[in-house]
């Protein structure tokens, strides 16, 4: 689609599951760049436009959409908007950047669809018994919200190996391995676009 030796790297998996640890160890290694969604919630008095978050209102978020401007956008909570602009993503893997897109299973069938080019990679858990142990161990929720986490986890889970979106499913077992293995198929995609170009 473009002459460019750059990547975007989706990387989805469910609640409790040490992506987002995942995530910012592979930003380090490639020294990637974090693709900004756009939103339609106001922006808070601690964030910046176009660094946190495009913030934008319903009537332009619809207009990026009827024309086709994202990459993926979703409706959280029944409010508000958020998506992922393609054009900034162009332009970054253009300069030959790693673009990284931290998202959930949907999001990350939209981006299969849009930029097929892209590669996406699912972090699982061990087994299930220890991602109830993980989301436990957090601290952060009471019993009836680690065990809805957990329900959402097992169907995100199911949704992204049924879905066919995901190149590559990484365990993340122990945690050093799991980047190592990550940062290895981002490497082997790279080489073969590079050749490839």
């Amino acid at each position: 689609m473009n002459d460019a030796n750059g990547l975007l790297v989706v990387i989805s998996g469910p609640s409790g599951v040490g992506k987002t640890t995942i995530v910012h160890r592979v930003k380090e290694a490639f020294n990637a760049t974090f693709s900004v969604s756009a939103t339609t919630r106001p922006k808070s008095a601690t964030e910046a436009d176009g660094v946190d978050y495009f913030f934008i209102t319903d009537r332009d978020f619809d207009a990026m959409v009827s024309k086709g401007e994202f990459l993926e956008f979703a409706e959280v909570f029944g409010c508000h908007r958020y998506g992922t602009p393609k054009a900034p993503v162009l332009a970054a893997m253009k300069r030959g950047e790693v673009v990284l897109l931290d998202i959930d299973v949907q999001g990350g069938m939209q981006v299969h669809e849009n930029m097929p080019e892209s590669l996406r990679i699912f972090i699982m858990p061990p087994h299930e018994d220890e991602l109830l142990n993980r989301l436990r161990a957090r601290g952060r929720d009471d019993e009836d919200a680690i065990l809805r986490r957990f329900r959402e986890a097992k169907q995100e889970i199911s949704m992204a190996e049924k879905s066919g979106a995901y190149n590559t499913f990484i365990v993340n077992d122990e945690l050093d391995i799991a980047v190592a293995e990550t940062v290895a198929v981002i490497k082997q995609q790279l080489a073969g676009h590079t050749t490839s170009t």
